[in-house]
């Protein structure tokens, strides 16, 4: 089969972008050819799409400003109103079940997702209630701990989960809610599997061995998943992908750093304009990014064959972090180049079953057994 047709053939289940931020806060008309970011109907479309993850990413300062939960429930609005305004083209799908379904009417899904934990302010009514909304994974921590479950980039010791990060894991996955350990610390990780009975996901992850990055997981971490029957959808960063790369960004990443405490220091009583003009910081930081010289596209599809090696071929897909990096490998720009993954792993010598699973087959897996098995269950 022509590695085009497979790729249009397959269900493509893309397990993380941030884009919905760009619809929410700068008013982009995701329905159409914006030109801008990495993802928009019509760019999905053409990448070959199925089914895209939308996280609701809850920047900490929410946090501090006691207002998570509403920044979350804000992104959940937006994503319902970007979907709900193209009802021919697009769903929202809450189960595999709904994504093979769309995928036979010819429509994109899109599922929700929340990105740090500390959007249920240590509340599981709030998580009840996101979960009774559609979200369908939350990312336990972002690169900011919680109270209860230390993130991957935190300082201090890692303490892992304590005894109410414990309760989150068992009700999400007693409401059919996917764990997703992106970003948390090595004791998270290993602290949720330990009481996890449905399979997680590392939404948007990569390898260690071939990276060495903290937000990278290691081939322990890769056995541990697997065993528990899960799956990690491999980042396009091109900082989790290259250590080169991540090298190369320390001037970069410095003079973020300075600027954001800068902006911070003039706009601090000033809400509004403070989150304005972190955006601004924040465009500008990828902008930088975008101009540093790009790790060839082999350096994705690498990472893609080592965690087959140590965690098998059932356990790997796709978590583009469309919208949410500054840097893509090389040969991939945004989402209408997906098809060269789909050829790249063909000339790789993976089977056409096996690219199957890596596009989308094992997203949908586990979606089956942690989400519609559970829902069904509980008669949702």
């Amino acid at each position: 089969m022509d590695f085009r047709q497979l790729h249009f053939d397959a269900i493509l289940v893309d397990g993380h972008a941030d884009t919905i931020s760009r619809f929410l806060d700068d008013g982009d008309d995701l329905g159409t050819e914006t030109g801008k970011g990495h993802l928009d109907l019509p760019r999905m479309i053409r990448g070959g799409i199925d089914c895209q993850f939308l996280a609701c990413f809850v920047e900490p300062r929410y946090e501090e400003r006691g207002l998570a939960a509403v920044r979350a429930l804000r992104m959940i609005d937006a994503v319902k109103r970007w979907i709900g305004a193209h009802p021919d083209r697009m769903v929202l799908a809450r189960t595999a079940a709904d994504v093979r379904r769309a995928v036979a009417e010819g429509k994109v899904c899109g599922v929700l997702c929340i990105e740090g934990g500390h959007a249920i302010q240590d509340d599981l009514a709030l998580l009840r209630t996101f979960g009774d909304l559609g979200v369908r994974y939350m990312t336990l921590t972002w690169n900011n701990s919680t109270s209860w479950a230390h993130a991957a980039r935190a300082k201090g010791p890692d303490t892992g989960l304590n005894d109410f990060g414990r309760e989150v894991v068992r009700e999400m996955n007693r409401i059919g809610m996917l764990v997703d350990l992106s970003h948390v610390s090595e004791k998270t990780f290993y602290d949720a599997l330990a009481v996890a009975n449905t399979p997680a996901i590392c939404s948007h992850s990569c390898a260690r061995a071939l990276c060495d990055h903290p937000r990278n997981l290691t081939d322990d971490q890769l056995r541990a998943l697997a065993k528990n029957g899960g799956v990690v959808g491999v980042n396009f960063y091109s900082g989790f992908l290259s250590r080169a790369f991540t090298d190369s960004t320390k001037d970069v990443d410095r003079k973020s750093d300075e600027e954001d405490a800068r902006v911070k220091a003039l706009h601090g009583e000033n809400p509004a304009k403070l989150d304005a003009e972190l955006r601004r910081s924040w465009k500008a930081y990828e902008a930088a990014l975008g101009r540093l010289p790009r790790p060839p596209l082999s350096a994705l599809f690498d990472h893609i064959e080592h965690i087959v090696k140590v965690a098998g071929i059932d356990h790997v897909g796709l978590g583009s972090d469309f919208d949410g990096v500054g840097s893509l490998p090389q040969d991939i720009d945004d989402a209408q180049d997906l098809p060269k993954i789909t050829g790249g792993l063909l000339q790789r010598g993976f089977s056409e079953d096996d690219v199957r699973k890596i596009l989308g087959g094992n997203f949908l897996r586990v979606m089956e057994q942690s989400i519609d098995r559970v829902i069904g269950l509980s008669g949702q």
